[in-house]
């Protein structure tokens, strides 16, 4: 039985780990084709070993400003077409605003703000000449509660949910749904720079969602009938508020 996604070519950000890594195999489950994008070239060859020949492999540094404009042109030599955008490549910067780095915030900001912002900027033309796409961007809890261990995190996810926001209203009249999902906090490596107190917490109160979760939703996303957008999903763990 073919998937809700089969003929489709996605592009995943960070994808050789956590949420960009589930969010390739819940499309691959649905019959989509993926580009998986990420500056970690062995992760990316071992994911493609294990997923298969629907999954192509793009070494990019998305840091990297020249290498950050070569996104759409290795999607469409690779796979030839692209349906479906997921920008979901990020870092994390937690704690005291006092203690932050200045390198460290300046990275943070580029690779969760502009970086999606200049990558959306870059497959728009191409979704718009064909009248159609979906671009899911990863946003986080953190950008609907002013939460007070993460200042500097927390304030990159609320500019890029304006972002998503107002690009959606823009787009939607060339067939092109935007939507965010905004996840609480997720097993992956951004939680190794959580304070080891509020990690210790969090684990022990079951208050940590997976990334297959997170990538489940992602696919509920993508495979709604074209009439209909999900412009934003937040979920947590139900222990969360404990």
């Amino acid at each position: 039985m073919a998937g809700k996604l089969e003929g489709k070519v996605a592009a995943v950000t960070g994808a050789a780990s956590g949420i960009g890594l589930a969010s390739t195999e819940a499309m691959l489950a649905e019959g989509a084709r993926v580009v998986m994008v990420d500056r970690d070239k062995v992760a990316l060859q071992a994911a493609r070993d294990r997923l298969g020949a629907a999954v192509f492999p793009v070494t990019i540094d998305l840091l990297d400003a020249k290498d950050c404009a070569t996104l759409l042109p290795q999607v469409l030599a690779q796979a030839g077409r692209l349906d479906i955008f997921h920008a979901n490549a990020g870092i994390y910067v937690g704690g005291d605003l006092v203690d932050a780095d200045n390198g460290a915030i300046d990275r943070m900001l580029n690779l969760n703000v502009n970086v999606v912002m200049k990558n959306v900027h870059d497959v728009l033309p191409h979704m718009i000449e064909r009248g159609s796409g979906d671009i899911i961007v990863t946003s986080s809890l953190a950008a609907h509660f002013p939460t007070p261990w993460e200042p500097v995190y927390a304030s990159s996810k609320w500019a890029i949910n304006c972002f998503v926001q107002t690009v959606r209203r823009q787009v939607f009249k060339h067939g092109i749904r935007v939507g965010a999902i905004s996840p609480g906090p997720v097993i992956s490596a951004l939680l190794a720079d959580w304070p080891a107190e509020k990690l210790k917490e969090a684990r022990e109160s079951g208050s940590l969602l997976e990334a297959s979760d997170v990538g489940e939703v992602i696919a509920f996303m993508l495979t709604r009938p074209r009439g209909m957008t999900i412009r934003d999903v937040v979920m947590l763990p139900t222990n969360f508020d404990l």
